[in-house]
């Protein structure tokens, strides 16, 4: 599997259902490969590039994608449970019925995505850039999404209860027909310059 670099690579192989519990892969390409209905409980990834990659029905339980770069890839009915992607990148990628249960999502990059109907339940999401992203009708509950970039964010429809939206400013983002918990309405007030008593 060599390339022009000496970082292993895996191109066009078809992984369908394979178990990875407990790998290790660190520097790893992983190009125009498929995934669908992988299981990867415990694994590990490091500055891994994923290109391409069908993620299709896979399952992916306390592993860990950390600095890594997911570029063209499909999330169609993709779990991922208490996780680790700190600092990994999302780009051009598609997420259908895409579910995110626990973990730790701080810094990662999905600027533009369109996370339309997707479910993010009590995940670590600080400083994690969403601007621009799209949003209607997700769930985004019991996140902590301190420091996040939320500019030009859509999240109309969106329910986004028990999560920290102190980094929200509601003139720079769609948020028309989201549901809000009191304190969170008592925060947006202020953000918008109003007192609440």
């Amino acid at each position: 599997m060599a390339d022009n670099d000496s970082s292993p690579v895996v191109r066009a192989e078809d992984w369908y259902g394979r178990e990875l519990d407990g790998g290790s892969y660190t520097g790893y390409r992983f190009l125009d490969t498929d995934w669908t209905e992988v299981s990867a409980r415990g694994a590990v990834f490091d500055g891994c590039t994923f290109a391409g990659v069908k993620f299709n029905a896979s399952r992916h339980t306390g592993a860990a994608f950390t600095n890594c770069t997911f570029r063209g890839c499909t999330f169609f009915d993709t779990r991922f449970t208490d996780c680790k992607l700190v600092g990994s990148q999302f780009q051009r990628s598609e997420f259908t019925l895409f579910q995110v249960s626990g973990g730790d999502w701080s810094f990662v990059g999905l600027p533009g995505a369109d996370l339309r109907q997707a479910s993010f339940e009590d995940v670590r999401m600080r400083e994690c850039d969403l601007g621009g992203a799209r949003l209607e009708k997700a769930a985004v509950t019991s996140c902590d999404l301190s420091g996040a970039v939320l500019t030009g964010c859509r999240l109309s429809g969106a329910d986004l209860r028990g999560s920290d939206l102190s980094a929200l400013d509601p003139r720079t983002a769609e948020i028309r027909g989201a549901v809000i918990d009191l304190p969170q309405a008592a925060q947006l007030a202020t953000a918008l310059g109003l007192h609440v008593r």
